[in-house]
């Protein structure tokens, strides 16, 4: 196969799996909907093929089910459960955590810059929650932003990988849930500062403790809300 061709069917599955998942993450496809493949081709102006390949993919990473075999095997969303969230916010934890290690282990210099991106984000965030009328995409963006700042600061290329392929199905939840949840950044900003300040001393154990801390205190939370308003798409 000519390598330019190859390159373009390349480009094409990407996309589609890119906006695919985009689609997902922010429900704008709801949980458990089903996914009809010509249906989603049309959605997003390609063919077939790349829809076909970019499913598969997302299948693999937990974002769509399948069920039943032969002609009765189907394709949805995977629903928003308790367990999944518990389950899906544990290992960012992880993952976070061991990135935020990595991160405490810098040098005095590239650290204090660090914290110093790290304080202004978090209070970019509290000042969000505090307005009259929170805009809550603000908020999600901003507590993305902190997160995602000392992971790269700390992740080499595989734990990044890892991340970009986890972190995406744990923002489904919170992207959701967020209005119920605003009352209660607070806390997790004050979490956020406990972060900042274990990896500003270089405390690389401390770290790691107070990120997972944060995914745990988060999944505790995100579970609560869960239990009043209901699971989605788990019908």
């Amino acid at each position: 196969m000519n390598h330019s061709i190859a390159s373009a069917r390349g480009d094409r599955v990407n996309q589609a799996y890119e906006k695919l998942r985009e689609l997902i993450v922010w429900g704008k496809i709801a949980p458990g909907t089903r996914i009809v493949e010509i249906e989603i081709a049309v959605r997003l102006g390609v063919s077939r093929t790349p829809v076909r390949s970019a499913l598969h993919r997302l299948q693999q990473e937990g974002y769509i089910l399948a069920s039943g075999a032969g002609k009765q095997s189907r394709l949805s969303v995977a629903p928003l459960t308790r367990e999944d969230a518990r389950e899906l916010f544990g290992i960012v934890g992880l993952v976070e955590g061991l990135a935020a290690r990595w991160a405490a282990e810098r040098p005095p210099t590239p650290r204090a810059r660090l914290a110093e991106e790290l304080r202004r984000l978090n209070a970019e965030l509290l000042h969000a929650t505090q307005e009259e009328r929170p805009d809550h995409e603000l908020i999600f963006e901003l507590d993305t932003a902190f997160h995602r700042r000392y992971v790269e600061a700390g992740a080499g290329p595989r734990l990044l990988s890892l991340h970009d392929a986890v972190k995406p199905q744990a923002e489904r939840y919170v992207r959701l849930y967020i209005s119920a949840l605003v009352d209660e950044i607070g806390t997790s900003v004050e979490e956020h500062e406990e972060i900042t300040g274990a990896v500003e001393a270089g405390e690389p154990e401390l770290s790691q403790r107070k990120v997972e801390k944060n995914w745990r205190n988060a999944a505790e939370r995100f579970t609560r809300v869960i239990d009043t308003l209901g699971e989605r798409g788990s019908w």
